[in-house]
């Protein structure tokens, strides 16, 4: 039975404390956007790609359209943003950065507010990790910044002719047992200095990433980061250098490069509700 007072497990409600809360944050994120050229755009809550967006399609809340079409509740924003800008507003704005503060859904009843930016047609990773790691620092916060390389899982399985699901589930056991040296310090990578030595001794075909990846960790400015290079995070379209900043359990943020409409881009996605509680502790 359902009460005339309750809400769907998983939504979300402010009020009060709360809600100015959410308002003050956002606002300050979204001045710091706006002076570093960043202008807003909000898209619609529905969606007919976001399947391109989710690895689990099973996440997205799906329905059809009067002809017929597929359609989903906005799951993710990057895409969306950038196929408006390129395809829908192309005739009347050559900006290239853009801001939103909106929510994201997904199956069955979630509901989890965002405050994200994308770069259309800028490919250096390091300008968007340090303008996170710029508003993290207004906020006067300080979690782990994680950085990793999509393509270095990829590449790993690849040489050593594994599922890659080792890496999308996180089998850390199972990779050691494989017994293989280089393999084993790769895993054991944390920090720059670490990288650079892992770099000399992993085969050929995969020396190249690495080094992308100490590159542009290299020119983050920013004390608590964490360098992963055999993370492989959910989001189907990052294909280069990506991050996630994360305290504790909570997902703070999560930025990277990829490909879209022919181009290379960057974005990031801060989650409202866990800055909020972090916050508030």
């Amino acid at each position: 039975m359902v009460f005339e007072h309750e809400i769907p497990k998983g939504s979300r409600l402010y009020f009060a404390k709360a809600a100015k809360a959410k308002r003050a944050l956002e606002n300050k994120v979204c001045e710091i956007l706006d002076d570093n050229g960043f202008e807003e755009i909000l898209t619609p809550n529905f969606s007919y790609s976001q399947h391109q967006s989710i690895a689990d399609e099973k996440k997205l809340i799906k329905f059809s359209d009067e002809d017929n079409e597929q359609v989903s509740l906005r799951a993710d924003s990057t895409l969306d943003v950038v196929r408006i800008i390129s395809k829908r507003l192309g005739r009347t704005t050559d900006h290239k950065k853009w801001f939103y503060v909106q929510p994201v859904f997904t199956y069955p009843s979630n509901e989890e507010y965002q405050i994200g930016c994308e770069w259309i047609g800028h490919d250096d990773i390091s300008d968007v990790m340090n303008l996170t790691a710029d508003i993290l620092k207004a906020l006067d916060l300080e979690p782990v910044f994680q950085i990793s390389n999509i393509n270095i899982p990829k590449l790993v399985a690849s040489e050593l002719n594994i599922d890659i699901d080792l890496f999308k589930n996180g089998e850390i056991a199972s990779l050691f047992k494989l017994d293989c040296k280089w393999l084993n310090e790769l895993i054991k990578v944390k920090n720059i200095e670490d990288l650079k030595s892992v770099i000399e001794i992993v085969p050929t075909s995969i020396k190249a990433e690495l080094e992308k990846l100490l590159e542009k960790a290299s020119e983050v400015n920013y004390n608590n980061t964490v360098i992963a290079p055999l993370y492989y995070g959910s989001l189907k379209y990052y294909n280069g250098v990506y991050y996630r900043v994360i305290s504790d359990n909570l997902t703070v943020c999560k930025g990277g490069m990829y490909s879209s409409e022919g181009t290379c881009s960057l974005g990031f996605a801060l989650y409202t509700d866990s800055l909020l509680k972090i916050l508030e502790d």
